[in-house]
């Protein structure tokens, strides 16, 4: 998954305000539950707080029993790359939003390959979907395939 490939870009300073070591990939478990915590985000530079804020509330906010350890923010991530596809963004103008926006590193070439994995598996939906006499299920992936690929 996309989320596997995202990496913070201050990951040490988050390790310092945090007071423990920390994994550079943003979607790790260690990260995600001191994200969540009551860290003094007053602490960091006001870029890095923005990033960090934004970061949350996109992706870590839900409802779930098992938050943040429950799979949304994997789900809500992979979503905002394809949005950002289907928004006109190509992989490289994707990984320099994912910086920008939320502090997180990405190579273009994980964004791409991602990409090309989504429409695969939106091509089966299609496929199987049609199998199933479920016409308006198969168009709308083939509307997002083409989204995609453009």
């Amino acid at each position: 998954m996309i989320a596997d490939r995202a990496r913070f870009r201050h990951a040490k300073k988050l390790e310092r305000l945090a007071g423990f070591r920390l994994p550079e990939l943003a979607f790790s478990g260690t990260m995600l539950e001191t994200l969540s915590s009551r860290l003094d985000y007053d602490a960091l530079d006001f870029a890095v707080r923005e990033q960090i804020l934004a970061f949350f509330n996109d992706f870590l906010r839900c409802d779930c029993k098992d938050s943040p350890l429950c799979g949304c923010p994997e789900k809500k991530f992979a979503k905002k790359v394809i949005e950002l596809r289907e928004n006109g963004l190509d992989h490289r103008q994707i990984a320099a939003f994912m910086l920008d926006e939320y502090g997180i590193e990405m190579f273009p070439t994980d964004i791409l390959s991602f990409l090309e994995e989504s429409v695969h598996v939106l091509e089966a939906i299609s496929d199987v979907a049609r199998l199933q006499g479920r016409g308006e299920l198969a168009k709308k992936t083939d509307e997002h395939i083409q989204l995609i690929e453009r």
